[in-house]
């Protein structure tokens, strides 16, 4: 399968038809998908599927950032959603699929934390990002980036009673967001780089480089994996790709 892949890359084309730089359809979010949530968002990008969901609780900040909230990610990636994935802690890819999104997320200063300070030393919110796959078809990466950000876009703040959280009860305060950090991650395969690989795609893969990108297209994060290298102008040539494809992205999220 990986020798049949690149040699269809190779004539400038894609297995399911696809340009190199073009997610799968249909790209939906859907939001409120849970009622017990802070926030919550579901996507799809083609077969693939994942629900993101936020929680808020307030706790003491990190000493370093006394006058900001912290930020908390997770992910879990169900074995309902693919027969390699199994029950039990976290492997290695599943704590880098959170801390590729957490990053993306952080570096940016999508989220104003410094709003969800209470008190400077004291008491700030704390926001619990976690995220579940429903059906890997490929590219857990951006479905999940994308999810958390819809799921923070959605969120609103719990009522707060004398320093306790009133759980099940909401404000009307949205979480303070900057803007919207999307991440869109390609992928090599042999000499060529294409952007959200399907799950063929993904096993042939040589290599990947994840990018956050925001509104005015400024890089944030990027995060590489995969076995081999890339040079320079690939990193270059997929930083290009990644700030003109999460383009579409954004318009699905409005």
């Amino acid at each position: 399968m990986k020798k049949y892949i690149e040699a269809v890359l190779l004539n400038g084309e894609r297995i399911d038809g696809r340009k190199f730089e073009e997610f799968r359809k249909p790209v939906e979010v859907s939001y409120d998908v849970s009622n017990k949530a802070e926030g919550s968002a579901r996507v799809k990008i083609g077969k693939t599927e994942v629900i993101a969901g936020v929680k808020m609780d307030v706790g003491t900040p990190y000493p370093d950032s006394a006058d900001r909230g912290n930020l908390m990610m997770g992910a879990e990636r169900l074995p309902v959603s693919s027969p390699e994935f199994l029950p039990g802690p976290p492997n290695a890819e599943t704590i880098e699929l959170a801390r590729i999104v957490d990053r993306g997320i952080r570096e940016s200063g999508m989220i104003d934390l410094k709003k969800l300070c209470i008190r400077e030393g004291e008491l700030v919110w704390n926001i619990i990002v976690d995220i579940y796959t429903i059906n890997d078809d490929g590219n857990l990466i951006d479905a999940s980036a994308l999810a958390a950000v819809a799921a923070l876009k959605n969120a609103v703040l719990p009522e707060l009673v004398n320093d306790r959280v009133q759980w099940g009860k909401f404000t009307k305060t949205k979480v303070p967001l900057n803007f919207e950090a999307i991440n869109a991650t390609v992928y090599k395969i042999g000499k060529e780089l294409v952007i959200d690989a399907n799950r063929d795609e993904e096993a042939a893969a040589d290599a990947r480089l994840s990018v956050s990108v925001s509104e005015t297209g400024s890089v944030h994060a990027m995060q590489k994996g995969g076995r081999i290298g890339m040079s320079i102008d690939e990193i270059d040539k997929a930083i290009g790709m990644a700030i003109e494809a999460v383009k579409p992205l954004r318009e699905v999220l409005k």
